[in-house]
């Protein structure tokens, strides 16, 4: 049984964890910047730790000062929102090693999906529909120029450990693929330092529908809808509309089965 939460973000993200802690009669303990002593969060929490100085890097993202806070105020766990540390495997792993309860998913599950290219492989085995392309990373042009023929144009290379829109690019033919190769690879170094790429088939009009997924420690799965990410620039999301305006619910229940079957059959907790 939890009863006291550490929540390892700031602002509104924090808030909302806050007040389900409250609702739920959970203690919660804020971490901050200097810069945020006063903030709203920090005000409203049960207890509060300053954990360094304005710069994120030095706060918010200094992972064994987080783990320092969460073993002086006796936190059983730790909540970190969404963004900073949040898909930081190295960081649930910390937390798990100090037998603290992670709010979210198991340091494996996302070290897994962090990598694209296993993350991939791994739904297909669990009975996904995957987008035909590359069976791994491609190593040179030539095994891109290869599986390019065999998938057909457009194609899309895509960093293994992408996200955000970086380190992908599309080749209409055969006269691009040399420098979209080249480019997905140069900016999934600089910007991931991971140059892996593989190659999916282009879906130039594709609906963009996400699942969210709640799991717990004993083999309970639950979806709770899709939505709708299909309005972006640049790869990048601008909208996200739930329920989507494109599925039927017949459609809906299928696409739920499907990822609640794949879910448990990884072992997926969150």
């Amino acid at each position: 049984m939890i009863e006291k939460v550490l929540i390892a973000n700031r602002g509104e993200i924090a808030l909302r964890i806050l007040r389900a802690c409250r609702e739920m009669g959970i203690q919660s303990v804020a971490i901050h910047s200097t810069a945020d002593s006063d903030a709203m969060h920090v005000r409203l929490a049960d207890e509060s730790i300053c954990i360094g100085p304005p710069k994120a890097q030095k706060s918010y993202l200094n992972a064994h000062a987080i783990i320092s806070a969460a073993v002086i105020s006796n936190a059983d766990a730790i909540h970190p929102g969404y963004g900073f540390l949040s898909e930081n495997a190295d960081f649930a792993s910390m937390v798990e090693e100090h037998g603290i309860t992670f709010i979210g998913p198991s340091s494996r599950h996302i070290r897994l999906m962090g990598d694209k290219i296993a993350a991939k492989k791994a739904v297909a085995a669990a009975g996904i529909p995957v987008v035909p392309g590359s069976d791994g990373k491609i190593a040179t042009y030539e095994e891109a120029d290869a599986v390019a023929q065999q998938t057909g144009y457009p194609v899309l290379i895509k960093a293994a450990a992408g996200g955000g829109g970086r380190g992908m690019k599309v080749a209409h033919d055969r006269n691009g693929l040399r420098d979209a190769y080249q480019f997905a690879r140069t900016e999934a170094e600089q910007v991931f330092g991971n140059g892996a790429v593989y190659i999916e088939k282009f879906l130039e009009r594709p609906r963009h529908i996400e699942v969210q997924v709640l799991a717990d420690s004993h083999g309970n799965v639950v979806h709770l809808g899709e939505r709708d990410c299909s309005l972006q620039r640049r790869h990048q999301k601008i909208l996200e509309e739930a329920p989507s305006p494109a599925l039927n619910q017949s459609q809906r229940n299928a696409i739920g089965n499907i990822v609640l079957n794949a879910m448990t059959a990884i072992g997926y907790k969150s």
